[in-house]
């Protein structure tokens, strides 16, 4: 089968599409014909050697999705042909993590596509317990956004616990997951403002659209002088500073993302003499998944898609990350 494999030394410049060896099974699980996946920071951080790595030689792909191809001895509920998409997450189920129901922690556990081969490949191999089904009238577009890009706005939403009026800032709101914040904060009752420059933005619910600069103004219009109960930051350091200073007094600054860069300062005082409270999340569980798939079948969330790259342009799809182009998500397709 063709898949796009990356060896030491790690970078974008050691990825290419080869023919490796076909996948086999194990009791416990499922070979997927891979239909699409998603592009993500994560999969430039583990194709760069940033995040764990295994096995080496190494196919990334942690968001895809695709028909089931063959299933072990042990995989009850699934039949040859279904529909499916990945939860992206590696977990034992026996840790205190896992029994705690926060399998996405698991002690033991990782991400698809870093800790194990991941789906930019034609066919993929997962366990029974990460795979769910999705229903027909789900296009592959809104499916294969739904496990990382859609499920950490998801979490992170939730972990905010965002009430009916409360008022919403999502920071890079015309990105993977900023989208589906945008979408979900305001399907929860919000009042949302969307940072970003993509006046389209505003088709996806969001009450305002501006920059940066804009923000304190435009939460002082909305809100009667108040400002936010909710921060989501998926940028990093370039707008961590900022995005602190747009929370009313017991605000929640919510953060999964460091695409601008890991580290950040902030001015303690101004965090406890205003109880700003922290908040980082990353992932989501296969419930909140579950949920989603049923949003997406209602046509309550959707992705804004910008390209579509085949598998043998996989370097291209990657390297749209950082583009200043970029006007929504970036997906692979790899069959029909």
């Amino acid at each position: 089968m063709k898949a796009a494999v990356v060896n030491r030394p790690f970078g974008l410049d050691n990825l290419s599409v080869i023919d490796v060896p076909d996948a086999h099974i194990s009791d416990d699980e499922v070979k997927i014909r891979v239909a699409y996946a998603g592009i993500n920071p994560v999969d430039y951080y583990i194709i760069s050697g940033l995040r764990n790595v295994n096995p080496v030689p190494h196919i990334p792909g942690s968001e895809f999705g695709g028909y089931v191809e063959e299933i072990g001895s042990k995989v009850k509920n699934l039949n040859k042909g279904d529909r499916v998409i990945v939860y992206p997450r590696v977990f034992d189920g026996t840790c205190d993590l896992c029994i705690s129901g926060k399998e996405y922690l698991c002690r033991n556990g990782g991400i698809v596509g870093g800790i194990t081969n991941g789906g930019f490949a034609e066919y993929a191999v997962v366990k029974y317990q990460n795979v769910m089904k999705i229903p027909n009238n789900v296009s592959w577009e809104k499916g294969v956004s739904l496990p990382i890009a859609g499920l950490t706005a998801f979490h992170a939403l939730i972990e905010s616990g965002i009430q009916p009026g409360d008022t919403v800032v999502v920071v890079g709101a015309s990105g993977n997951t900023g989208q589906f914040a945008v979408q979900l904060a305001k399907k929860m009752g919000a009042k949302v403002i969307a940072i970003s420059s993509k006046p389209w933005v505003k088709e996806l619910g969001a009450d305002e659209v501006v920059n940066m600069n804009q923000a304190l103004n435009a939460l002082q219009r909305v809100n009667g002088g108040r400002l936010a109960d909710v921060v989501i930051d998926s940028i990093g350091s370039k707008t961590v500073g900022r995005s602190i200073k747009l929370l009313d007094t017991g605000g929640k600054f919510v953060t999964f993302g460091a695409l601008t860069g890991q580290t950040a300062s902030m001015i303690i005082s101004e965090i406890y003499s205003r109880e700003i409270k922290i908040i980082g999340v990353t992932g989501g569980t296969r419930r909140e998944l579950s949920r989603l798939i049923d949003l997406a079948s209602r046509n309550e969330v959707r992705p804004i898609i910008w390209k579509v790259f085949s598998l043998l342009d996989i370097k291209a799809a990657i390297s749209s990350l950082f583009s200043r182009e970029r006007n929504g998500r970036i997906l692979v397709k790899v069959s029909g």
